[in-house]
């Protein structure tokens, strides 16, 4: 078997030989036998995958969370010409059916979907046409980590997986404690699995931990580090507010950074994202919301402005610098009034039992009206009115996963299709994630407050023990001198007022830019929405500071000077 796995990766992949554990993990899924792999990004996971997916009979299926994410990995295999295919809602229906057909047909031995798929009638009685031999699970800590609030449907695969007839599964992920490993292999009834654990040692990263007494100094600190470290680099913060406090400074500075977050649409986000992965020396701005699939090598810091929720989502986003295997600093800013934050981030991406029944009982008694509702009826009736506080949705989401609702309050077509039955929200919230989820705060910060080396600790709550210092973090050596030492040996370049990447944007207007709406509103775009329907723009008018929400086909506009 090692010896046909071998000729398929020469042949059809080109490579030459397997890297690290490949074949073991290769090895492994051709006997048969589930398995979890834990390794890097960039380290050769899809491999590991895609190339039992060729040799097994069948067709594979592969659950991932993100759309841009699978057409990337799709182009690349039909490149090679690797008969592979993705089905998501960037298609058109047309389209969608026609790949289904192709499916069925056996065109295809790899299929790429979300888990929210499943949620579609049409999808699941077309694949059970389907023989599939192996199922691989990307981003598998989404199952568990991140649960309810990322994406409700990911908590439910272990389900999926089962409607499929429990076929051989792979389950891969950058980062996993190992509370975290078997929650995902009991979430998916793979218990049995092999484990493999490429490690977690990223010798090139300097990892520093830099307290601070108030938002000021946290502000002069991220700009130091910007200002005196060479090339890209991303600076994540917990809250859109604070975001753009740090994008106004940088822009009095001259400097005209990257923005990524959540009032973004997603065509600026993706153009955001485009661009940034074709600079040279730009930083972006972020919510952790950017990030997953980030393959740019030549990021050389990452600085966490606010303390992540867990070591899981610490070390992932840390992963995402130096994958060229050069210096990079990794500094994490320390404000101990931030853990308030956290603590109520928990606490809005944890809905009770009692919260989820109320939800459905308020739905129920809006009867025939349910369609003239929207979440923040939901939110102004059973809680205290908080942007941020996602607990309706995230019920809303848990149900519509459960197949107890269907549609969606923003497009008016929400609907109910069955009863929550007696005490089935207890099997729909897992009543133990808050606790984990305070219970993973809790030790980032007992990491931030590290007296020895940092990389022990870390590499200890990961399942790993190493006795010698690690000689690069700020326990073991100075950080400032470490950031002075790398300003002399890498030349950085000035950070650009507008961007080096030579990226063609479609869209007529930026967000930011003013315009002169019907000869008399003078309005600063705030959103951009762009695609076939035309282009889209919420603005806020310089007149009455109201936002406002215009089609550009039809209206009369200018740019203003």
């Amino acid at each position: 078997m090692a010896a046909a796995a071998l000729e398929v990766l020469r042949e059809r992949f080109g490579h030459p030989s397997f890297q690290g554990m490949q074949e073991d993990i290769v090895d492994c899924l051709l006997r048969g036998e589930n398995a979890l792999v834990i390794m890097p990004t960039g380290g050769g996971k899809s491999l590991c995958f895609q190339l039992p997916a060729l040799m097994l009979p069948g067709l594979t299926l592969v659950i991932s969370p993100l759309i841009a994410l699978m057409k990337d990995q799709v182009d690349a295999l039909q490149k090679r010409g690797l008969p592979a295919t993705f089905i998501n809602s960037s298609l058109d229906k047309k389209e969608r059916e026609s790949r289904m057909s192709d499916v069925v047909g056996g065109k295809y031995k790899l299929l790429y979907v979300t888990p929210e798929r499943f949620r579609k009638k049409a999808f699941v009685k077309a694949i059970k046409e389907v023989k599939i031999s192996f199922l691989a699970v990307d981003e598998a800590h989404c199952i568990t980590t991140w649960g309810h609030d990322f994406r409700p449907e990911y908590g439910r695969v272990g389900i999926i997986r089962e409607s499929l007839g429990n076929p051989l599964t792979v389950a891969l992920t950058a980062t996993a404690a190992p509370v975290t490993q078997k929650e995902i292999l009991r979430s998916l009834a793979i218990e049995d699995a092999q484990v493999f654990h490429s490690g977690i040692k990223r010798p090139n990263l300097h990892i520093s931990v830099h307290e601070v007494l108030d938002g000021n100094e946290r502000l002069d600190r991220i700009l130091n580090v910007i200002e005196k470290m060479p090339g890209p680099g991303i600076v994540y913060m917990s809250l859109i507010r604070d975001i753009r406090v740090l994008e106004d400074e940088l822009l009095r500075r001259g400097m005209k950074p990257f923005v990524y977050h959540g009032d973004l649409s997603s065509h600026e986000r993706r153009q955001m994202q485009d661009r940034f992965f074709a600079s040279r020396d730009e930083i972006v701005l972020a919510t952790n919301a950017f990030g997953m699939g980030v393959d740019k090598a030549d990021i050389r810091f990452i600085i966490h402005g606010q303390i992540p929720g867990s070591p899981e989502a610490y070390y992932q986003e840390i992963g995402r610098a130096g994958r060229d295997g050069k210096p990079s600093l990794c500094e994490l800013i320390y404000f101990p009034e931030d853990i308030l934050i956290r603590k109520q981030f928990i606490e809005w991406a944890n809905p009770t039992h009692d919260f989820m029944r109320s939800v459905f009982d308020l739905m129920v008694s809006w009867g025939e009206n349910l369609y003239a509702h929207d979440l923040e009826d939901i939110a102004s009736t059973l809680l205290l009115k908080n942007r941020r506080d996602g607990r309706a949705g995230m019920v809303i989401g848990l149900l519509r996963a459960a197949g107890i609702v269907e549609g969606q309050f923003e497009r008016g077509n929400l609907r109910i299709v069955r009863d929550l039955k007696p005490h089935e929200e207890e099997t729909l919230i897992d009543s133990g994630k808050r606790g984990r989820d305070l219970t993973r705060l809790l030790d980032l910060v007992r990491f931030a407050g590290e007296k020895s080396c940092r990389r022990r600790l870390l590499y200890s709550y990961f399942g790993f023990h190493d006795e010698d210092d690690c000689h690069n973090c700020d326990r073991c050596v100075e950080t400032d001198s470490w950031i002075e030492e790398q300003a002399s040996s890498l030349p950085k370049v000035p950070l650009a007022i507008e961007p080096q990447a030579e990226l063609v944007d479609d869209a007529p207007v930026r967000r930011g830019e003013w315009l002169l709406i019907n000869r008399r509103h003078q309005v600063v775009v705030k959103k951009v929405e762009h695609g076939d329907a035309g282009t889209f723009i919420e603005a806020e008018s310089a007149r009455d500071l109201e936002v406002r929400r215009y089609d550009l086909s039809r209206v009369r506009w200018r740019r203003l000077q």
